[in-house]
């Protein structure tokens, strides 16, 4: 197997270890293997090395560094051996490249001596990692060349907001280490990367503040992009006129309490949203990338300006005039230095009374009568009980409509989730991430049954194991139990018009609050909306995890907007009559008559 070092010598192992330590990482999510044990050595013995957490699944693992990289701004690490364990990083790894969060993923592999015969858990990992890392993958091949791999894997991860993968065979990971020499053939590098200012041509602004100008009705699309200058976009809107709309991405960066913000656009979006991009003439995009792309205005219909930080971005949804790459909060700036206040007082009005009309909406959505209880109800309910210090965490699924059209997030509370990959079972595993960078801060999940019964019930071991050592104990787990899998129901009903498919959509009975009572923590079961308030007051005052067992209605409908959601309601009528679905009918019409108003 190849040269091995003593406990006393340094290994190569020793050097990645060390070389994380200079890129500032705390901690590696992961599990082990024989591929990777060198490293798993290597981490025992350092004193000073990253903290290693152990997921129940490498999958799970790969979405802890995601959420790590969402929620704390840094790089996310994960560890896993070769063959099975790479391929489990996959899911992982997608969602961070398709959410552009930066992760460097260390896999083993087989010792150099048998690549290439088919040995047992040989995979040709270049070959599986291709798409997912793209922008770098690199198998090390000699003990020298551990720095350089390490030092590009970190800079291209942030330099490209994507994942980034470093294999190294079992055999050099426990080679003793080498200094690369400088000479011919050595490359030497350094733990080093600051990210560029990047602002556009000065008359590109111009020519997009021309077209900004010349519109009655602009509408700002606010994204992720524009994290960190939300308020400056939001003060921009409000000085040209222009509702404010965010991708689902970019819902927790602003406050929805604002007249002039019309909420989260697309299939799961708000009323006002759909209905101010139908009737703009001029949108603003700002670090946004939504596929939702029938829900923005009908081409030609607007004239648009873009900016985003990656000109590869740039006219990618929506047939634009004016494309700015730069920096959102810069170029923003460089706007407003050149537009006045806008004169467009009509459209302000307009704007509020949409607003008002969907705050109406939401507030009567959640009260419609369910059986036993509407989820919409729960999630709306927590606004009044959610610390203004806590982190959320979304697993996927109809969770995901309710939080986007009944949640306010207070400022300062991070919310994330696998978005655009929109992969189930990330709930538990993205809570817990947020819970070990932030040990001090309440955390909240919101998660379906099917999500919680593909990967949150193996985490809730990890979240039993780790809660004693958290400065703060509470995290909740609010559980969304109709026994179905709900968004899936609605998409064969919307999208083949077909009846749902029993078989394919039941889900088997789990004891959520039971189980987590079993494992030490509290369970709480609620099936009347009664009880939802106290469950929330007790769940986040309570010395330890909690999970919430609410036993909610699966015919709750996630009907999209209207107008664009028109065609939508007409299958799902025709899906439901041919179901014989007598009590979802009644509150799909309920929802249809306070979406027309």
């Amino acid at each position: 197997m190849g040269d091995s070092a003593g406990e006393d010598q340094q290994t190569v192992a020793d050097v990645i270890v060390s070389r994380l330590r200079d890129w500032g990482v705390d901690r590696i999510f992961g599990y082990s293997g024989d591929g990777i044990n060198g490293v798993m050595d290597a981490l025992r013995r350092s004193d000073d090395g990253p903290a290693f957490v152990q997921a129940r699944h490498e999958e799970n693992a790969a979405f802890m560094a995601t959420a790590h990289a969402k929620y704390t701004g840094r790089v996310g690490v994960v560890a896993a051996t070769q063959g099975p364990g790479a391929i489990h990083l996959l899911n992982g790894l997608y969602d961070a490249k398709l959410d552009g969060a930066p992760v460097v993923a260390l896999v083993g592999q087989q010792v150099r001596s048998v690549l290439g015969s088919e040995y047992q858990q040989e995979v040709n990992l270049e070959r599986l990692f291709a798409d997912v890392a793209a922008q770098y993958a690199t198998t090390v091949v000699a003990p020298e060349q551990v720095p350089a791999a390490i030092d590009q894997a970190f800079r291209t991860a942030l330099a490209t907001r994507t994942p980034t993968v470093v294999i190294v065979p079992h055999d050099v990971q426990t080679s003793p280490a080498v200094e690369p020499s400088g000479e011919h053939g050595h490359v030497t590098t350094a733990a080093e990367y600051r990210p560029p200012r990047v602002v556009p041509a000065s008359d590109d602004v111009d020519a997009a503040a021309s077209v900004l100008s010349s519109g009655a009705k602009p509408v700002v699309l606010l994204g992720q992009g524009a994290r960190a200058c939300a308020d400056e976009v939001v003060a921009f809107a409000d000085r040209i006129g222009a509702a404010v709309v965010t991708s689902l991405l970019g819902k927790p960066y602003v406050d929805e309490s604002l007249p002039f913000v019309a909420g989260t656009m697309g299939h799961l979006g708000t009323t006002a949203s759909a209905r101010v991009m139908a009737e703009c003439d001029t949108l603003l995009i700002v670090g946004s990338s939504d596929p939702w792309t029938e829900f923005y205005p009908a081409p030609g219909q607007a004239r648009a300006v873009q900016i985003d930080l990656d000109g590869r971005a740039v006219g990618r949804r929506y047939p634009i005039e004016v494309g700015l790459v730069g920096d959102a909060g810069e170029t923003v700036k460089m706007l407003a230095e050149r537009m006045p206040r806008a004169d467009v007082d009509a459209w302000r009005t307009r704007v509020r009374e949409l607003v008002s009309g969907w705050r109406r909406i939401s507030e009567a959505r959640a009260e419609v009568a369910a059986d036993p209880v509407n989820p919409e109800y729960a999630i709306r309910a927590l606004n009044t009980h959610l610390p203004e210090d806590a982190l959320v965490a979304l697993d996927v699924g109809s969770v995901v409509y309710w939080y986007a059209r009944q949640l306010r997030v207070p400022p300062g509370v991070d919310v994330h989730f696998s978005s655009t990959l929109a992969s189930m079972g990330c709930g538990v595993p993205y809570g817990l991430a947020a819970k070990l960078a932030s040990p001090d801060r309440p955390v909240v999940v919101l998660a379906g049954d099917g999500g919680m019964q593909m990967a949150g019930i193996a985490e809730l071991i990890t979240v039993a194991d780790r809660w004693p050592s958290w400065a703060d104990p509470r995290f909740v787990v609010l559980v969304l139990d109709n026994g179905d899998l709900a968004e899936v129901s609605w998409e064969q009903r919307e999208v083949e018009g077909a009846p749902r498919f029993e078989t394919s959509q039941a889900l088997p009975g789990f004891p959520f609050a039971r189980y987590a009572e079993l494992l030490g923590m509290r369970g709480i079961i609620v099936d009347t909306p009664d009880e939802i308030d106290d469950a929330w007051s007790r769940a986040l005052a309570a010395d330890r995890p909690t999970v919430i067992q609410l036993i909610s209605d699966r015919d709750v409908p996630l009907l999209p907007p209207l107008p664009q959601g028109e065609s939508a309601l007409k299958e799902m009528r025709s899906a439901l009559e041919a179901e014989g679905a007598s009590h979802a009918q009644k509150l799909l019409e309920a929802y249809a008559r306070l979406e027309q108003g």
